[in-house]
């Protein structure tokens, strides 16, 4: 039974909750806590979509710096694997995925967030990596996925700097999707979340799978992922249900059946 992280699901949507407070910080229990509910999310079929979300008052404020500040080297040479495959395996759920993001979302708060496929932020958000002004660099994605969301020469600023960034910024660059007041976050996130669980859910992870591949080579490379993943869902029932409804009725009214 996990001590800090729970799986809730209710009518198709998952939410990954932390519940460590005060600031939810990422420990090395947190961290695998989280793993294990990105997996179980993964696997279960009754999950169409998730939301990863921190509670009212805070996403996730960062790491547990007390329980780095005396590692050594060959601590985190160790520690950094177990830290990286538990926020891939939140950016590998083959679902659409969404943070819904309150107050601070800083350091691996912010890299967990990044890790989602959309981010619904409080306006009272503050989002950034502040790890420079420990000494060290974001080590669970931070110079990685930054740059692929808000630009190369922006993340390193944002990242030189350790600076905060308030939610109206975040939305500018990208780091964001959309803001609303912080008592809607998790309404709003809910609501978009089921807006997937009607989809067809093998077309979805298809778009996902094209999307995160695609940007992790050339066009050429890219185009062949999209096209073999377009005609791969002409194998699925759910295509068959789509056209049919599209012809017969317009769009928008098909009841995909998940095969």
């Amino acid at each position: 039974m996990a001590e800090f992280v729970r799986l809730e699901v209710e009518a198709g949507v998952g939410t990954i909750r932390l519940e460590r407070p005060p600031m939810n910080a990422l420990s090395r229990q947190v961290q695998e806590e989280i793993r294990e509910a990105a997996l179980e999310a993964s696997a279960r079929r009754d999950i169409k979509s998730v939301i990863v979300y921190g509670g009212p008052k805070v996403f996730a404020a960062g790491a547990d710096i007390k329980e780095m500040a005396d590692m050594s080297y060959q601590d985190m040479v160790e520690a950094s694997g177990a830290l990286q495959a538990c926020f891939t395996a939140v950016a590998s759920i083959p679902k659409p995925t969404i943070a819904a993001v309150t107050g601070y979302a800083l350091g691996g708060g912010c890299e967990l967030s990044m890790c989602c496929d959309l981010r619904v932020v409080g306006d009272n958000a503050k989002m950034g990596q502040p790890e420079i002004l420990l000494g060290i660099i974001p080590g669970a994605g931070g110079t990685q996925r930054l740059p692929r969301l808000v630009g190369p020469s922006r993340a390193k600023e944002i990242i030189f700097t350790g600076r905060f960034v308030a939610a109206d910024e975040a939305l500018r660059i990208g780091l964001a999707d959309r803001v609303v007041a912080p008592d809607d976050v998790y309404t709003e996130a809910v609501a978009l979340a089921q807006s997937f669980v009607r989809g067809p859910a093998m077309a979805l992870r298809a778009a996902k799978e094209a999307i995160d591949a695609g940007l992790e080579t050339d066009l050429v490379t890219g185009l062949e992922i999209e096209r073999l993943q377009f005609a791969g869902l002409f194998a699925t029932d759910d295509r068959t249900v789509g056209m049919t409804s599209f012809i017969e009725n317009g769009p928008g009214k098909a009841a995909f059946t998940d095969r």
